[in-house]
């Protein structure tokens, strides 16, 4: 296994469609085994095999970051999906940035393992984007294609903090309210 370079976006690697994968052979398995190595060194929650500029459809994910589980997907498709929802979303191949991006709430993939065997898979919220994410690389597309600016992490930082203020507020004045409330009871 190695940790492979992440091309970053302006590569024209990651502008082309990747051919399928018809041989299930250790070939494969070292990409595979590769990738899991290069994503779990970079910390990220996908990468497809164009990223570390093998135009294959292969890419892995981590569809629960609790579990930390990273799953296989060769020659995947969205069979299905459902809801939309806008959430943030940055990029292996676009380090630094951030941007809000549309996708569905709710998807069902089906894809082969590293040995050729098909299975489908469902994913919500996280793992939903993830996939839809981590897809799009396989036809050459990116995430910046979807959003209307793109952020740098002292900017999320910043939206981030803004947006924790009015929970942290409001949290306040129920656990205000709650001591009030016991003080009449």
């Amino acid at each position: 296994m190695a940790i492979r370079k992440i091309l970053t976006q302006g590569d024209p690697v990651l502008n082309k469609v990747c051919h399928p994968v018809t041989k299930f052979d250790d070939k494969l398995a070292d990409l595979l085994d590769d990738l899991r190595e290069t994503l779990d060194s970079a910390k990220g929650v996908g990468l497809a095999a164009p990223q570390v500029g093998i135009l294959r459809r292969a890419v892995i994910v981590v569809p629960n970051p609790e579990i930390d589980e990273m799953v296989e997907l060769v020659n995947p498709e969205i069979l299905a999906q459902e809801g939309e929802e806008d959430g943030l979303e940055g990029c292996l191949s676009i380090p630094g940035m951030w941007g809000y991006v549309k996708r569905p709430t709710w998807v069902k993939v089906r894809a082969q393992d590293r040995h050729g065997n098909w299975f489908e898979m469902e994913g919500a919220d996280l793992a939903a984007r993830c996939f839809c994410h981590e897809l799009e690389h396989l036809d050459g597309h990116m995430y910046d294609e979807h959003v209307d600016r793109l952020y740098t992490s002292e900017e999320m930082d910043a939206i981030l903090s803004e947006e924790q203020e009015p929970e942290e507020e409001n949290s306040s004045r129920k656990h205000a309210r709650r001591r009030v409330g016991r003080r009449r009871g």
